[in-house]
């Protein structure tokens, strides 16, 4: 099978093999175990690769080169008019060769694949729809746009989409679908998380506004205040470290709040592994790996009310719905904190939910998928 990539993923090449992001390439290395040839359309970056870049595990790979753009001046509105042509000739050859499309969207590059899709409706496909589904959620034009031309049979022929969470009303072709981080294999006991120890918090993502990491670091600082033991991990980087990495040093908040920058695998699922709560007051997602992950490992998420997270956690049985209001959290831990007999019970529902999704069932997942 001829498989193609269309996505806006930004790629680096290492001694003539492509890395990227590592949760997106774990996950597509399962794709390639079920193809013979690979054509990549996307965006190449000259940049070193770094702890959170993983390489894609293929013989036949062929990559081609695209420039990503965006609309958010006039400026780069008028450079995105001459960038445009290029993509979509490159998006077009690339699916003309192809057996099978894969698109992941949302992003303005896929936004023309989701054009360009439409003259190969004969073509079997699949869009991974990494974004909200939420059809009620505020999002922008381009993103609503690509879900309107995916979920309309007439134009997006042959199709499979998957979309995190389950909603109402939605076409034939919408699938609701998971991602998953871990093999069964390495599934083990976990200590039991005591609460009359010191209670240990992690952050686990980038380091932007979106995700709003400095209300971790707050939350975390008014339970210290109010006299809890407690300890903040920060996992991850971004814009907005510098902020953060201020605020502590400015409210002397480093001898128990830590920031760890970009880190190993490994060295976050120890991190999963001790810790108590998950604090992600996060303002858009599509499937937070991080809440997945920590369920995973026991680690309790106190999570925003974003795409499909009230469904990940049962509405409240598997962890905590909340505003993104820092008192809010902060009253949400502390009852927590005085009932470990529902600390307990939540956990264990947690944990028992989230590793069902093993990466054996995603890769039989994705081979049902690749069948004609």
């Amino acid at each position: 099978m001829k498989f193609a990539i269309i996505t806006h993923v930004v790629h680096k090449k290492e001694k003539q093999q492509f890395v990227a992001y590592e949760p997106y390439v774990r996950e597509m290395n399962l794709w390639l175990k079920n193809v013979d040839e690979v054509q990549i359309v996307a965006p190449l970056s000259e940049e070193e690769k770094t702890a959170i870049d993983s390489k894609y595990i293929h013989r036949h790979i062929e990559f081609n080169e695209i420039h990503s753009f965006d609309i958010t001046s006039i400026k780069n509105s008028f450079t995105a008019i001459f960038k445009m042509p290029i993509i979509c000739f490159r998006i077009y050859k690339t699916m003309k060769w192809a057996d099978h499309i894969h698109l992941r969207c949302p992003s303005n590059v896929v936004l023309l694949g989701c054009f360009v899709q439409m003259l190969f409706p004969s073509k079997q496909k699949t869009v991974k729809y990494a974004g909200n589904w939420d059809p009620k959620s505020k999002q922008p034009f381009s993103y609503r746009l690509q879900k309107w031309i995916l979920s309309n049979t007439l134009l997006t022929k042959n199709t499979k989409v998957l979309v995190y969470g389950e909603w109402g009303n939605q076409s034939k072709n919408i699938i609701p679908f998971f991602t998953a981080s871990y093999s069964r294999d390495i599934i083990k006991e976990i200590k039991k998380k005591n609460l009359s120890e010191e209670i240990r918090f992690i952050f686990v993502g980038g380091l932007t506004m979106g995700k709003q990491p400095l209300k971790s670091v707050q939350v975390v600082q008014q339970l210290k205040e109010k006299g809890f033991n407690v300890r903040l991990d920060i996992y991850g980087d971004g814009v907005e470290r510098g902020r953060v990495d201020n605020y502590i040093n400015q409210n002397q908040l480093s001898s128990f709040i830590i920031l760890h920058g970009n880190s190993d695998k490994e060295i976050v699922t120890k991190a999963y592994q001790q810790a108590h709560f998950l604090v992600f007051i996060s303002k858009s997602e599509g499937w937070p790996k991080v809440v997945a992950e920590a369920m995973f490992w026991s680690c309790l998420p106190i999570t925003t009310e974003v795409s499909c997270v009230p469904f990940m956690i049962d509405y409240g049985n598997r962890g905590a719905l909340v505003t993104d209001t820092i008192e809010v959290i902060v009253n949400k831990v502390d009852e927590y904190l005085n009932d470990e007999v529902e600390y307990q019970k939540q956990i264990e529902a947690a944990k028992n939910w989230s590793q069902q999704f093993t990466l054996e069932k995603f890769e039989t997942e994705i081979k049902k998928l690749l069948k004609k």
